[in-house]
């Protein structure tokens, strides 16, 4: 039962440090815990605050870790300190400390060195776009007493930091000399679940939803803040709990019946700095008022929606505001009443504004019913058709969330051209950590390299270095809200993700969207140290086998971009013409004599001039577009040679018969870890790959087949293929 307890806390694994001089060094460093803010001394912190948490988290962290529990005071008392203070407090307390020093005219006045503490950085940070979450945490002299500063400019920014120094233990690291300055590269860093009020999830692979069961709110609300623990840990601050397609249960969540439980949610997530959202339907004052129409331009549905609006602020004064996806895969949206995606996202931002509130209103937009037999349609372009020519029409409480590629979380594709070519407009990236299309979570697959991969793409829209990190942070152009968000993988299961090794996709994609300099092994490395072992050749082991998943997944699944090859529906296995949108029964255009879509401008689509010149005439060229890509962007021989000096149908034989090799041998290396992994992870963690395993070899077979069977070109290997 303590085991089963222990895994609950995914990363925050708080054990007893094994390395006894470094026990020494934690011992002498946490006596006390100092806070300045008045009436917060012996326990006095108000309850509710995030600097609550703060305290809490340091509490138990420490008594978990290092044996003892630090006192908490209102002043340093003793070696070993831990100071949390905001900016202001702390240059207040070094002043009182100067004029101190000169009145009583010391024999030994406080040396200078002990009361500065990085002020030229602490001025850099405050002046920072983002630096209400930012922090220093640094050792620190004061009254010739050592200590730890923990120093920020919100009660945010101390619970990070907090959260951070408690990493560094858990990892058992020198804190001697210590200096960290963060502040981090996204504004908003934001999870949007698919939940449903029955207790589904829409691509939910990991149990039920742990906020909702049979249409209503789930009783024991412990599990959520455990979630929101683990959020803050990482740096996230902002959360829509309830599914972007919003069924008539979940339309009701800004009703009188819900809203008190909403703000329940919305409480807990406040004490570890996590705002509140909702997906909402945008046929809201059909489905709920007593309106015949949804049309934005009418001042009937603009007064019903500025009412409801205020009710939600009347019970969460801090709600962040309203996700929405209208005009899409059958949901309702202003297309309706003939007017734009602006008219309708403007009429919402309209309402919230009073309130500081935002729009996200999702780009996933195309038309599900269109005639895919003609080879002219082409749903990657439907994004940038319909957004692009909107630039600047959008009001500055409105953001466009944007998917990283222009179809739908592939594992390959490109970067939506959409990044870079809307300077006047609000955009956040959308992200997919649920593994709705690279294996479920049944299939190992750490999706951080793809996401290095995207966020640095240089898209040349301000010329050559204009990467996507930087646009999504508002570097670029300064946009007023910007940021990441992503579809969370999370769900009722003991480990919370399902396959336990899909929590580093989590823990990852928040160190990532916080810091994206930050390398993919370095996030493995960490988030293996924390979770599942200390032992150096399980962690490289462990690592290695992260790092190579997404690459392994590719091999033995989809080919050179060309993506959708799964059942329809459920999108689980291999079925090459199972895409359940395309009329003709295939998204490839697989024949005799080739596959893949051609997209170029020349005589395809056109979907390549939707990009900048220097990547338009890259994808363009059938020369110099990327092999991984090319199948993307290219209808193609299967003779036709890549780069690589294979052969279309070889890469394909090639990678498929290697990808199910080494999906097996990430099994074969796992069972080499018995004696260094607790003993129900191991196994759970054993059976995922065992069904990889298998299922790899699936895939292999069938996707060989069917280009065996298309091309009737055999594999120069002369390897069996069916």
């Amino acid at each position: 039962m303590q085991l089963e307890k222990c895994w609950d806390q995914g990363w925050l694994r708080y054990h007893l440090v094994q390395d006894q001089e470094r026990l020494k060094e934690y011992n002498q460093l946490f006596t006390q815990i100092v806070l300045m803010k008045e009436g917060s001394a012996a326990g006095l912190v108000d309850e509710s605050s995030i600097l609550s948490s703060a305290v809490k988290e340091l509490e138990q962290g420490i008594k978990q870790m290092v044996g003892t529990k630090p006192s908490i005071d209102a002043e340093v008392k003793l070696d070993g300190f831990i100071w949390l203070a905001t900016f202001e407090q702390i240059e207040a307390a070094l002043s009182d400390e100067r004029m101190a020093s000169r009145a009583t005219e010391l024999q030994n006045p406080v040396p200078e060195q002990d009361i500065r503490v990085s002020m030229d950085e602490i001025e850099a940070l405050k002046k920072r776009q983002k630096s209400t979450d930012g922090y220093v945490l640094e050792s620190f002299l004061f009254r010739g007493k050592k200590g730890l500063l923990l120093l920020a400019n919100s009660e945010s920014g101390l619970l990070y930091a907090a959260f951070h120094l408690l990493r560094l233990v858990q990892m058992e690291q020198s804190l001697d000399g210590l200096k960290i300055v963060e502040s981090p590269k996204n504004q908003l860093r934001m999870l949007n679940h698919w939940d449903n009020m029955d207790g589904s999830i829409e691509r939910g692979y990991a149990g039920q939803s742990i906020f909702f069961e049979r249409n209503r709110f789930v009783a024991d609300k412990g599990r959520i803040k455990d979630y929101a623990r683990l959020l803050s840990s990482v740096g996230i601050n902002a959360i829509t709990i309830n599914n972007v397609n919003v069924h008539a249960v979940e339309t009701k969540l800004i009703t009188s019946e819900y809203l008190a439980e909403v703000g329940q949610v919305a409480s807990i997530f406040r004490r570890y700095g996590v705002q509140l959202f909702l997906s909402i339907n945008y046929a809201s004052p059909i489905q709920l008022g007593d309106l015949d129409t949804a049309d934005p331009l009418d001042e009937r549905v603009k007064l019903w929606w500025k009412e409801k609006i205020k009710e939600v602020y009347d019970v969460i004064p801090d709600f962040g505001g309203v996700l929405v996806k209208a005009d899409s895969e059958h949901r309702p949206g202003p297309f309706t009443y003939n007017r734009t995606h602006a008219d309708g996202a403007n009429m919402l931002a309209e309402a919230l504004r009073p309130y500081g509130g935002i729009v996200l209103w999702r780009c996933f937009v195309y038309n599900c019913m269109q005639d895919w037999r003609d080879r002219r349609t082409d749903r990657a372009r439907a994004a940038y058709d319909h957004f692009q020519p909107l630039d600047g029409q959008f009001a500055d409480n409105v953001v466009l969330q944007i998917k990283n590629g222009p179809m739908d979380f592939q594992v390959r594709e490109p970067v939506s051209p959409l990044f870079g070519s809307m300077p006047n407009t609000n955009q956040i990236l959308e992200f997919q950590i649920t593994q709705e299309y690279t294996g479920q979570q049944k299939h190992v697959c750490y999706l951080l390299p793809q996401w290095k991969e995207i966020l640095g793409f240089d898209t040349y829209a301000k010329g050559k270095g204009t990467l996507v990190q930087d646009i999504m942070s508002g570097d670029t152009y300064g946009y007023r809200y910007s940021g990441i968000t992503a579809v969370a993988n999370v769900g009722a299961d003991s480990n919370w993700t399902g396959h336990t090794l899909a929590q580093a996709n989590l823990y990852g994609y928040g160190r990532l969207i916080w810091n994206t300099t930050l390398s993919s092994e370095t996030i493995a490395d960490e988030w293996i140290r924390l979770t599942l072992t200390a032992d150096k050749y399980a962690v490289q082991l462990i690592k290695q086998m992260l790092l190579d998943s997404w690459s392994i997944y590719e091999q033995y699944t989809s080919p050179l971009g060309v993506g959708w090859m799964v059942n329809p529906e459920h999108h689980y296995g291999p079925n090459v013409d199972g895409y359940e949108y395309s009329v003709w029964g295939t998204y490839h255009y697989a024949d005799h004599q080739g596959v893949g879509v051609n997209r170029t401008k020349k005589n395809g689509t056109g979907y390549t001039e939707q990009y900048h010149t220097e990547n338009a005439q890259l994808f363009e060229a059938l020369g110099s577009c990327p092999d991984e890509l090319l199948l993307f962007f290219h209808h193609v021989s299967y003779t036709h040679v890549l780069h690589s000096g294979k052969t279309v149908i070889q890469h394909i034989y090639d990678t498929h018969f290697e990808g199910a090799e080494c999906a097996h041998q990430l099994l074969v290396q796992w069972l080499t870890l018995e004696d260094k992994i607790e003993p129900v992870i191991f196994e759970h963690v054993k059976g995922r790959l065992i069904e990889q395993s298998e299922h790899a070899k699936e895939w292999c077979d069938r996707i060989n087949s069917y280009f065996y069977r298309k091309s009737g070109i055999a594999d120069t290997q002369n390897r069996l293929i069916y």
